[in-house]
């Protein structure tokens, strides 16, 4: 009886000890594999590099061209209130993006008299069936905490956070999980 007692007493410490040490290998790796961020000099270089690239060429070549100086200066009209995330009166221009477009979900509206695409990522039909429900010359508040640019569209990309039309809300983005 003490011998199988014994038998299981010392199992219990093997088993223990190695769920132990299996933990302090776990707590290793992933102090190990969180990537430190970039500094400003880094970013400075790797942004330099990418410049240096074809598809940087083309980006600078598109910025400093009237159609992309367009581009900026609408993104730059409506900054202040992405950064703050207020509300932007908007009216619904079309139910449709422009050809050729891989933004998912939008609509093109009129803010502050310039056109912009009004993203709201890929297709859910049960997240956006509100959103259907826009017609043109729709008068909406958006709110908003991105503006993005890109060569392919002659539009601003406005990434949309918040929807209301007639003082209710049509569409509220729903925080990620994940964190980001």
């Amino acid at each position: 009886m003490k011998k199988a007692i014994y038998a299981l007493i010392l199992s219990l410490v093997v088993v223990s000890g190695l769920v132990f040490a299996n933990r302090e290998i776990e707590n290793e790796r992933s102090a190990q594999s969180t990537p430190r961020p970039l500094t400003a000099a880094e970013r400075k270089a790797a942004m330099k590099k990418w410049e240096a690239t074809p598809d940087g060429i083309k980006f600078k070549e598109w910025k400093a061209s009237p159609e992309g100086q367009k581009v900026l200066a609408g993104a730059a009209k409506i900054m202040n209130h992405i950064r703050d995330s207020t509300n932007m009166e908007a009216v619904v221009t079309s139910l449709s993006l422009p050809p050729g477009s891989r933004l998912g979900f939008g609509v093109m509206v009129r803010i502050k008299d310039d056109e912009y695409i009004l993203s709201f990522g890929p297709l859910k039909s049960t997240e956006f069936q509100h959103l259907q429900s826009l017609n043109v010359n729709d008068k909406i508040i958006v709110r908003s905490h991105v503006v993005s640019h890109a060569p392919k569209y002659s539009y601003p990309i406005v990434s949309g956070d918040y929807v209301q039309r007639d003082r209710k809300i049509i569409y509220k983005a729903v925080p990620r999980k994940d964190g980001c």
